[in-house]
């Protein structure tokens, strides 16, 4: 099947389709910790998350969330064509989104949602940072508009997610899907493809977890994000790959391993993304990744390399 010349269900297919006009993301920050930083589960974060929380390319906290989109929205609009109808995603990005009293969120939330240009709100946050009263709360903003909720698995290997410091059990993470899921949200999946120590079929064995996570016969997981490792200036990660190097994905192999993941996902996730970027000024490793385009159009190729050997496109899509 083919999803506006891809050869997988992608986010920009499934926007257009569903909003009937092109959507970006504006990245936002709602001022909030992680309880990986904060000393309530340690202080360093994820050992391979920056000072900024995963979120560098946020607009700055400290004002309104209003005047956040703004700005956001004059970051891109500069890369838009004129007279395009277009929308916008509020997104969390920052820390821990949902880290903070119900009544600081339900004000932070509301006021992105109400935005008239704001299409949809996309959360990023941790399935231990879930209580009933901010999933009772997501419930009711859902009604407005579509929620997304972000959760950072990254991999479902119990060692490697001991030593990147994620700081919750798999069991944690299969609970706050299946209540979000019974709450009516979208549940939006990380996953890092590259983690030290971890081989292909282990990645592998993560995207068959994800595929397979079933609540009432349909996918637990509405969409995935597919991150490259990235090694950045500033992190645990960065100190620990100077003392004890270890082999870093090239770009040929992750190509390769972004296709065999597409491969293994039911056809009703929807692909959110195929890499990442890292700010360039912190990017240490892998290298490649700092020419983003030259790396689509290596997947891509990938992809069309794949599908014109299968004969008809991509196995069961």
């Amino acid at each position: 099947m083919d999803w506006n010349g891809k050869p997988y269900y992608s986010l920009d297919y499934y926007l257009k389709k569903r909003f009937g006009c092109k959507v970006y993301k504006l990245a936002l920050d709602g001022g909030m910790s992680c309880p990986n930083r904060d000393g309530t589960l340690g202080h360093g974060g994820c050992i391979f998350c920056s000072a900024g929380g995963s979120g560098d390319f946020a607009q700055p906290p400290g004002i309104s969330v209003t005047m956040q989109i703004e700005k956001a929205k004059a970051r891109v609009e500069k890369k838009l064509k004129k007279n395009k109808p277009h929308l916008y995603i509020a997104y969390f990005q920052s820390y821990t989104n949902t880290y903070a009293p119900a009544e600081y969120l339900e004000a932070l939330f509301t006021e992105a949602i109400r935005h008239p240009e704001v299409a949809a709100l996309s959360i990023a946050t941790r399935p231990d940072c879930l209580p009933g009263s901010v999933i009772s709360l997501l419930a009711r903003l859902n009604r407005q508009k579509p929620v997304w909720v972000e959760l950072g698995l990254q991999t479902i290997h119990k060692g490697t997610a001991h030593f990147i410091r994620r700081g919750y059990s798999l069991d944690c993470f299969e609970n706050a899907c299946m209540r979000l899921k019974e709450a009516g949200l979208e549940t939006i999946v990380h996953v890092i493809l590259g983690l030290p120590g971890e081989t292909r079929e282990m990645v592998l064995d993560t995207i068959r977890y994800l595929g397979a996570l079933k609540w009432n016969a349909q996918p637990a997981v509405d969409g995935i994000k597919l991150q490259l490792l990235h090694i950045l200036k500033g992190t645990d990660l960065a100190e620990y790959y100077q003392s004890h190097p270890f082999p870093v994905l090239s770009l040929n192999d992750y190509a390769d391993l972004v296709v065999d993941c597409i491969e293994l996902l039911p056809p009703e996730i929807v692909i959110h993304r195929i890499t990442g970027d890292g700010p360039k000024s912190l990017l240490i490793a892998p290298a490649w990744s700092a020419d983003k385009k030259r790396v689509l159009n290596t997947i891509s190729h990938r992809l069309q390399e794949r599908a014109s050997y299968q004969g008809k496109g991509l196995p069961h899509r």
